[in-house]
């Protein structure tokens, strides 16, 4: 998967699933470009670019448009085009349909749809220029395939995407871009760690093995292994694939029953 000579932007890419794609994106040769509102930003930056790697960090809130439009005027300085998107940003936080607020509801679907929404339309030009570009969506299997109590807003917003993902990818085929979406099952994140403990705050290493038992493969991925299915989608050695979403959960949507079976 050669990626030498692309420009990458990632959303979400400080920490989480989003670091691992940059990781995986650097290692086979693009320049990355984060775009991130979290405090780890800076360190991540300074991680990378002391292994050589060649990384800008603009600290940014994707749900805020008007800032977008900064954004891209300080990506320009520095690159004509964009060849890769990557639209990981997002968030989840478990509550009931019952006790759910609006303004939680507005919080996800704020990022997790607008602004995946907000990101691909401001760099929708910059992506055509590259004259071959690759865009992704970071889905889950949770709203397209299955959903946990507490859910819903995540699952409605990730279902979402996948439905976007579709639409895009059939309009911007005429432009020379593809686009796909990725619907990870578990993987180790801060986010999902943070799951854990609003599922149980005296033992979240427990809901952690409990969800690693319940997977055929017995355990929950690593970002990096998001990051090559990642760097696969942005290369031409998915050149035929576009409108597709792909899962990557070790297995966790194949059990039909927990107790069927031999």
């Amino acid at each position: 998967m050669n990626l030498q000579g692309k420009i990458a932007v990632v959303t979400g890419g400080a920490m989480g699933n989003g670091k691992g794609i940059v990781e995986s994106l650097l290692k086979y040769g693009a320049s990355v470009v984060i775009l991130d509102k979290s405090s780890e930003l800076t360190n991540t930056v300074n991680e990378l670019g002391s292994k050589g790697y060649k990384v800008l960090g603009i600290n940014v809130d994707i749900s805020n448009k008007s800032l977008l439009v900064q954004v891209v005027d300080i990506i320009k300085k520095y690159y004509d085009h964009i060849d890769i998107l990557v639209n990981n940003a997002g968030i989840c936080k478990l509550e009931t349909f019952e006790n759910m607020t609006d303004e939680l509801r507005d919080l996800h679907f704020d990022i997790n749809i607008k602004g995946t929404w907000n990101v691909t339309k401001v760099l929708l030009p910059m992506l055509r220029a590259s004259g071959k570009a690759s865009i992704i969506n970071l889905s889950s299997v949770t709203g397209p395939m299955v959903a946990d109590s507490g859910e819903v807003a995540y699952a409605t917003t990730k279902a979402a995407l996948v439905g976007f993902t579709k639409a895009l990818a059939r309009e911007e085929v005429d432009h020379n871009i593809r686009v796909n979406a990725i619907l990870p099952g578990y993987i180790r994140t801060p986010m999902v760690d943070g799951m854990a403990k609003e599922s149980n705050a005296n033992d979240p290493e427990s809901v952690i093995n409990g969800i690693a038992s319940a997977i055929p493969m017995k355990r929950l991925g690593d970002p990096s292994e998001l990051g090559e299915l990642a760097c696969f989608l942005a290369s031409d050695s998915s050149s035929y694939i576009t409108g597709t979403s792909i899962v990557i959960d070790g297995g966790s949507t194949l059990p039909e029953t927990v107790t069927m079976g031999v």
